[in-house]
């Protein structure tokens, strides 16, 4: 192995780029249109274009990324996470192409990414689990029946997700029908397919994980546990390694249960064992992610090892640099540094980053797709950066990290950081008596956070795209359209303008966050009230809800599965008194 293709983008791909020359290796970027000036294309040995500018176009095209993966002479693939990280066929097609795989064999990556595989293959192995829908369900109704049977709440889940994307957590009857539909329709958009199964959830519980390296010498070690309790929307925001506050007796069962797991699935590679820890001790298996965890750095913190490097190790046949479990070194957290406003609900932003000013001292390691001046498109995922601390304990790892969080300025677009420095200050996290769970953020956290300024609209195109002649040669060439707006040759784009003129139109329905307008739930010229839900948005993968600011008569005037910047008019509403009562009326 020699030259390896990096199939993503952002942090993780800045960090393969980095073990790839600690590793002697020569790496190669594939970057959309709104990242060809971003640090990963500029730090790899070599960049390519992926002509595109949404997620279908490049990172999750399979043809366009082995093209390039032959034309660039690489002869390994490392998928990162998320995209095509655990997409069976995108392995099985670089494997055909004569090129090596960084990852697991296609047939696990199938049988684990199939949620309904992986439970059986738990059972199989006596892991701890919660009872289940016998597969995949087809309709809302089997949900009903479901929760009928064994109570609430339920985990609704993709069967072929992962990383929370398609899970909802239904929590009254009521609910399960749209969170049945809501599941599917993310399921559909993040993996494309939609089958959902449903189980018992656990309610209030810790998430714990363990991390599992496995050659091709039968060599199958746990080499550590994290906590990665603190989520909002199903996504992980602060992670710890070792997970804390556990018995031996339950981190045993975990290790045990990985183990077996990972065994019996005939693993290779660096992959993942999620359980749910409930407050009275019921342990149950949660999934397998085939792939690097974004949470990766604090274990590598903690055993001394490189993840990614021991995955190149796998990759060309060498054993694991370990054949027991490493013992724990200090206590390691991870910040995710997302691009997110918690006094907005961790509303997703996309702009310009004005001031990254990064932490440093001992303990502190930060892992950056992202420096002052990179821009965050809208249609990617909000993850910039993660913050890494590490110390000799657990209390010295939180005093750290407040040293560390004190330092960190992002200006520009909203980040979370000012939910972190609030979670360090929390007793529930930093106390003694560990109370820390899944829903806490929602359910607990009493902060709150105020508002970020809104961010200005970042350029909405990227790339523009020409061709020339070079020596007789036609090459095709590709210029930003802000440098060619400096020059004065290309009017200000809508995104860039500024506001929506009608910023005071009380009847305009605005985009909630920078995505993809999903779909309308309501039909040009239908009377609506005002919080009823018109529309769904996506934005970094992520449902987001655009309601109704008054009632009335609405007008839409964007179609579905367009593109938006946010704030932009979508639709407007027309008071109606008349159609107002009625409406009203009927529906109460």
């Amino acid at each position: 192995m020699k030259k390896v293709l990096i199939a993503n983008r952002g942090e993780i791909a800045v960090r393969i780029i980095r073990a790839c020359k600690d590793y002697g290796l020569t790496s190669v970027a594939v970057y959309a249109d709104a990242d060809a000036d971003a640090m990963f294309a500029a730090q790899a040995d070599e960049a390519y274009s992926l002509n595109g500018a949404t997620a279908r176009e490049t990172y999750l095209d399979i043809e366009k990324l082995i093209a390039v993966a032959k034309r660039s002479g690489a002869d390994a693939v490392h998928p990162g996470y998320g995209f095509l990280s655990e997409r069976a066929e995108f392995a099985k097609a670089v494997i055909d192409a004569g090129l090596i795989w960084i990852g697991p064999a296609p047939h696990v990556i199938e049988a684990l990414g199939d949620k309904l595989q992986a439970r059986a293959i738990a059972q199989k192995v006596g892991a701890p689990l919660v009872s289940g829908s016998d597969g995949a369900i087809t309709s809302p109704a089997e949900a009903l029946a479901f929760a009928r049977q064994f109570g609430m709440p339920i985990a609704i889940k993709a069967a072929h997700g992962g990383g929370g994307r398609g899970m909802k957590i239904a929590r009254d009857l009521d609910e399960v029908e749209e969170l049945f539909s809501s599941a599917t329709r993310e399921a559909v958009a993040a993996f494309g397919r939609g089958e959902c199964y449903v189980e018992q959830f656990l309610d209030r519980p810790r998430h714990i994980e363990a991390q599992v390296l496995a050659d091709s010498h039968g060599n199958v070690v746990v080499v550590g546990t994290r906590d990665c309790s603190l989520q909002r929307r199903n996504q992980k925001l602060v992670e710890e390694a070792p997970a804390p506050f556990l018995s031996n007796e339950q981190r045993e069962k975990i290790h045990a249960a990985s183990r077996d797991i990972c065994a019996e699935a005939e693993y290779t590679g660096a992959g993942t064992v999620e359980f749910l820890l409930s407050a009275d001790g019921v342990i149950s298996f949660l999934e397998v992610n085939t792939r690097l965890q974004v949470e990766h750095p604090i274990t590598e913190e903690t055993t001394g090892l490189d993840l990614v490097i021991e995955q190149f190790r796998i990759a060309e046949g060498l054993p694991i640099s370990v054949t027991t479990m490493p013992e724990p070194r200090g206590h390691a957290i991870e910040f995710r540094i997302n691009m997110e406003d918690p006094g907005r609900g961790f509303l997703p932003s996309a702009g310009e980053i004005s001031n990254f000013t990064a932490p440093s001292g001992p303990g502190v390691r930060l892992d950056s797709g992202v420096t002052t001046g990179s821009v965050i498109p809208p249609m990617f995922d909000s993850l910039a950066a993660k913050l890494v601390v590490w110390g000799a304990t657990r209390d010295q790892a939180l005093a750290r990290a407040r040293r560390a969080l004190s330092e960190f300025t992002i200006e520009g677009v909203p980040s979370v950081l000012p939910f972190h420095r609030a979670v360090l200050d929390h007793a529930d996290f930093s106390g003694a008596d560990f109370r820390v769970h899944t829903r806490w953020i929602e359910t607990d956290f009493a902060e709150m956070l105020e508002d970020a300024a809104r961010p200005a609209p970042a350029s909405a195109s990227g790339l523009l795209r020409g061709h020339v002649e070079i020596d007789g040669k036609r090459v095709e060439i590709g210029i930003p359209d802000t440098f060619l707006r400096l020059l004065g040759q290309m009017p200000a784009t809508a995104s860039s303008a500024g506001p929506d003129a009608a910023e005071n139109d009380a009847g305009a329905v605005r985009a909630s966050v920078p995505g993809l307008l999903v779909q309308w739930n309501v039909e040009d010229g239908a009377a609506v009230r005002e919080g009823e839900v018109l529309a769904m948005m996506d934005v970094m993968k992520m449902e987001t809800a655009v309601t109704a600011p008054v009632n009335g008569i609405i007008s839409l005037l964007a179609k579905a599965g367009s593109s938006q910047t946010a704030g932009a008019v979508i639709a407007r509403i027309a008071p109606d008194d008349a159609g107002t009562t009625s409406m009203t009326e009927t529906r109460t």
